[in-house]
């Protein structure tokens, strides 16, 4: 498989898996909807949750990535349990997937890509 068609796989992994985070995510009854932002270019992927909570106005970040060098840079994964194990499951190689929310020191000790 070539890169661009590998890279091409990986998005669509990425995408399938904050697809459902998001129907997980939208499924509680606090008043919130979680929607999932892919910029025009397919090389940043973001989960936003807005809404209100009675008075509250609710509206964050949960999950930022992007596409990077042919690797996904993980930002930002206020997920649960973070998506990295599902990437790797679901056929996306340690070796592609950037635990950029450390700093690059730290990253060497990851198992995951270094940048």
């Amino acid at each position: 498989m070539d890169t661009r068609s590998a890279l091409d796989q990986h998005r669509q992994i990425l995408y399938q898996i904050l697809q459902n985070y998001c129907e997980i995510l939208n499924h509680a009854e606090d008043g919130t909807l979680s929607k999932i932002i892919v910029s025009a270019d397919n090389t940043r992927y973001l989960i936003v949750t807005e809404g209100w909570s009675g008075k509250k106005r609710i509206h964050a970040l949960v999950f930022d990535a992007e596409i990077r060098n042919d690797k996904i840079w993980l930002h930002h994964d206020g997920l649960d349990h973070g998506i990295t194990a599902e990437l790797v499951a679901a056929g996306v190689p340690k070796d592609y997937i950037v635990l950029a929310f450390h700093p690059p020191h730290v990253r060497e000790h990851t198992g995951y890509a270094l940048a």
